[in-house]
């Protein structure tokens, strides 16, 4: 039975961790501040003091940490994975982070036999929750395929999108998808109020028919009740359109839709807003009384 690892316990890593525990009984789990594993640590998993004392440990490890510095980090510092981790060990990494970094790691890993997956995730702490994300997988196809029991663990739309950095480049195209349905959704709030409408029987209409999405149905109702909690954080969503930004970039392709959002997201961070969920885009225009 393979032994797993587990790094990073946040707002999505906890509920994925815990799926993993249920399944498969031994998991090994470390993050940065421990009494984020309490909650699993009393149910069995195992603690782990370092980075590299999981990875002796673990025959396949599944990360979820903040920033692509984390990842660096964990992945290619000192003690990290790729410099402590047993040959034929498999890294599954599924932060948001850069294609390029994703690449790299995937390419000094193997020189030392390691296998590497780069799988990020869309549906935000529900998803997580429900063990119903969407997983986007990247690296060698047939080490996705020795993972498939893991990924529909944690998923239920699986889908292998290529060589390595594949994964990372899908989810740059999903958040693209998600900053213009974000900014939509949210100036049509904001229309419908000056327009005197019953937002909520405005929704009944708009959610069936071609405007519907995820966004819609979930984070709305949020915004119009002022729920700021973040299933996904502002922070993190501007770190994600600056990582498909800077891609773009290298490949010569202006998106100034894309720079919009950010720019918005970015003027609430710089109020302090940066911990709130993606749906407080709403108090931009609250703010500026638009």
């Amino acid at each position: 039975m393979k032994k797993i690892g587990f790094i990073g316990l946040g707002v999505m890593g906890n509920p994925m961790a815990e799926h993993l525990l249920n399944k498969y009984k031994e998991l090994y789990v470390y993050t940065r501040s421990k009494t984020k594993a309490d909650n699993l640590i009393n149910n069995g998993a195992i603690w782990c003091e370092t980075v590299s004392e999981l990875a002796q440990k673990s025959d396949v490890i599944v990360t979820i940490v903040g920033l692509h510095t984390d990842v660096q980090d964990v992945y290619l510092g000192k003690n990290g994975l790729v410099n402590s981790c047993k040959p034929h060990t498999i890294l599954i990494d599924m932060t948001t982070s850069s294609p390029t970094l994703a690449k790299d790691i995937y390419q000094k890993a193997l020189l030392k036999e390691i296998n590497v997956l780069d799988a990020p995730v869309s549906g935000g702490d529900l998803g997580a929750k429900n063990a119903s994300l969407s997983i986007m997988v990247g690296g060698d196809e047939e080490v996705f395929n020795k993972c498939k029991d893991i990924f529909e663990t944690l998923g239920k739309n699986i889908v292998y999108q290529g060589p390595s950095g594949s994964g990372q480049h899908t989810k740059m195209v999903n958040q693209i998808v998600i900053s213009g349905t974000m900014i939509g959704m949210i100036e049509a709030i904001v229309y419908a109020k000056h327009a005197n409408l019953n937002i909520d029987t405005v929704l009944q209409s708009i959610s069936k028919g071609a405007a519907a999405s995820w966004q819609l149905d979930n984070n709305a109702p949020k915004a119009i009740s002022k729920d700021y909690n973040p299933g996904f954080f502002i922070k993190h969503f501007i770190k994600d359109m600056r990582l498909a930004q800077d891609e773009a970039r290298n490949v010569a392709i202006d998106l100034p839709g894309l720079d919009l959002v950010e720019s918005l997201y970015t003027s609430l961070m710089e109020n302090g807003y940066g911990n709130l969920g993606t749906q407080a885009l709403i108090k931009y225009y609250e703010d500026n009384e638009i």
